[in-house]
């Protein structure tokens, strides 16, 4: 079936989102804008995914529990799950590999843990931007402890990407998919890196405001709207 997706989105528990991207706004509002299957993938936490894919049930959109996780070597990497627990464990586990710099909510903003009903649960008071200690070798085999998938996000852009970073793309990456913009040319990125040949090119918002989430645009092919199905589909299963 054909599905309308959006892969990288943020909720208030991002430093640099905002408060008014609870997971009941975004969820709701993914929906208005015609979205059949998203993701949520705060900063290097997955404690916000829980309540996000509750409301995603009640309204009939397929909400993913993710992550996008910094690497060691500051590239950034949407992270991926089948269920709330394998993405909260795993987020429980990345924090152990977390910098303990605390949050200061003047300058980088709170970072909300809530319920469906925009009910604040917590904050979290690790800075959740900074970089985990898992590198981008380790990370693929990491994830996949865990029954997830990962790719490298935003690989257009010259701050936080794998381009950024390395100049190019690692042989021994192991993975099967790679996240471009909305407005890059695909076409342009394939021709420019041979490594992307037969890989599959997703492209998401990477939304951090509700004003920033776009119409539905992009879709992909499952054999039925659901986390495990997309994940068995970037896997390449």
């Amino acid at each position: 079936m054909k599905l309308y997706y959006d892969l990288h989105l943020h909720s208030c528990l991002s430093p640099c989102g905002d408060n008014d991207m609870s997971p009941y706004n975004l969820v709701n509002m993914a929906k208005l804008l015609g979205y059949d299957i998203i993701a949520l993938t705060d900063h290097n936490s997955a404690e916000n995914c829980e309540s996000a894919v509750k409301i995603g049930n009640d309204i009939g959109l397929t909400v993913v529990p993710g992550m996008e996780l910094c690497t060691s070597e500051e590239i950034h990497n949407v992270c991926l799950f089948p269920t709330v627990e394998k993405a909260v464990e795993f987020s429980r586990f990345i924090k152990t590999t977390m910098p303990p710099v605390k949050n200061k909510e003047e300058i980088f903003g709170e970072q909300l843990i809530m319920d469906t009903e925009d009910g604040i649960l917590g904050k979290e008071e690790i800075l959740l931007t900074l970089a985990s200690s898992v590198s981008i070798d380790e990370l693929p085999s990491l994830v996949r402890e865990y029954d997830g998938v990962c790719y490298p996000a935003h690989i257009d852009r010259e701050s936080y990407s794998i381009i950024s970073a390395l100049g190019d793309f690692p042989d021994t990456l192991g993975v099967n998919a790679f996240e471009l913009t909305p407005n890059a040319d695909e076409n342009e990125w394939r021709k420019k890196y041979p490594a992307l040949e037969g890989k599959l090119l997703i492209r998401s918002s990477d939304a951090h405001y509700l004003q920033n989430m776009r119409d539905a645009e992009f879709t992909v092919e499952l054999t039925e709207n659901s986390a495990q199905a997309l994940i068995g589909f970037l896997k390449g299963e």
